[in-house]
């Protein structure tokens, strides 16, 4: 017999709201509650709100933790003040994804990793495998929700419920500690949408309190359909579709996020041969140029040939078009190459691009 999905503290919550719910990474989550579609533009024009509880959340303290965190993930943990948070990567020892996720520096020798729901255990047991002695690693997950407030009106809906107001003159990936609808959280200047807006950590039992608050302060509730398109508008990848131990950050185009000059993680010599070399493919976001809608597994054509295949694709709320991902051969990569998808022996037109297809302000506010 299968084991129960797991559920968050508001469960309750998206039941009461009619929520259809659905499998992820082991949870049953809300995957939309009126229609991805409204949801998607809401956050768009103003804002929603996104119970995102299943993400995992590492803590590293002691003497140790930040020097171990730079032999672990591929960016520059030593650039992090207390408060800064970065994103980055987790490698196995051949290059390949383990986890892309958030570490922040939240003060003196004490860190918080937020993970993918998917890859907690992956992540601790990888963290767990090195830990020197003078590092504590504890998974806070079991204890910590998370939900996140995306849309050009979050602040106007997060200020009236906030006491003492020190999110206000957060920058982008800065957090701080912050009292929300009398909750204590740890508010973060994050999200996954390419919106303007903040992830709130709080303990697990008080999330519904601060969603109740936040919905009634007009935050549309959002589920995980309208999160993979907003992602999906602004190229960003996801793991289990665009990031796997299969493909490095290099294919994926996350050489940004890799110190290859000076650094000592782990599958850091596999990164500098391929970003010398180059690799065969890389990964690609395209629109479709006639009507159709691309979805995960559909091939990708050049000419008559095919050569990739779509990771990610949806209709696209805000370009009213089909768009997607996809790993292609690296001279078609680029921007501005026609290519075109088999969408259920249908051929349809597509043309790369550059990322990402819907410009906003994420970094505003």
């Amino acid at each position: 017999m299968a084991d129960a999905p797991l559920r968050t503290s508001l469960h309750g919550r998206h039941d009461a709201l009619g929520a259809r719910l659905g499998p992820f990474a082991g949870w049953e989550m809300p995957l939309y509650y009126s229609s991805p579609s409204a949801e998607h533009k809401a956050v768009r024009g103003a804002a929603g709100v996104f119970d995102v509880s299943h993400m995992g959340q590492l803590e590293l303290s002691g003497a140790g933790a930040g020097e171990y965190l730079q032999s672990m993930l591929t960016n520059d943990v030593s650039e992090l003040e207390p408060g800064h948070g970065q994103y980055t990567l987790m490698l196995d020892d051949d290059g390949g994804t383990i986890d892309d996720l958030i570490v922040y520096h939240l003060q003196g020798n004490h860190y918080m990793a937020v993970v993918n729901a998917s890859n907690v255990a992956a992540c601790r047991e990888r963290l767990a495998e090195r830990v020197p002695v003078d590092v504590d690693l504890v998974d806070r997950s079991p204890e910590t929700a998370m939900l996140a407030l995306q849309g050009p009106s979050f602040e106007q809906m997060l200020a009236p419920l906030s006491s003492d107001e020190v999110w206000t003159g957060l920058e982008y990936f800065h957090a701080a500690h912050d009292t929300v609808a009398g909750v204590e959280c740890l508010v973060a200047r994050t999200g996954y949408t390419g919106e303007p807006g903040v992830e709130l950590l709080c303990p697990w039992d008080a999330a519904p309190a601060l969603w109740d608050a936040l919905v009634e302060g007009g935050a549309v509730p959002a589920g995980l359909v309208a999160r993979d398109t907003l992602r999906l508008e602004m190229g960003y990848p996801l793991y289990g579709q665009e990031l796997s131990r299969d493909r490095t950050p290099i294919e994926a185009g996350l050489g940004w996020a890799c110190d290859l000059e000076g650094g000592g993680f782990a599958g850091a010599e596999v990164l500098r041969a391929q970003k010398a070399e180059g690799t065969p493919e890389r990964l690609c976001i395209f629109t479709l140029t006639e009507g159709g809608i691309p979805r995960p597994g559909h091939p990708v054509l050049r000419g008559d040939e095919p050569v990739g295949t779509v990771t990610s694709g949806t209709l696209s709320p805000t370009l009213e078009a089909g768009i997607g991902m996809a790993y292609v051969p690296s001279e078609i990569a680029g921007p501005d190459h026609d290519i075109a998808i088999d969408v259920r022996g249908k051929r349809k037109a597509a043309r790369t691009a550059r990322r990402p297809l819907v410009h906003t302000s994420p970094t505003k506010g």
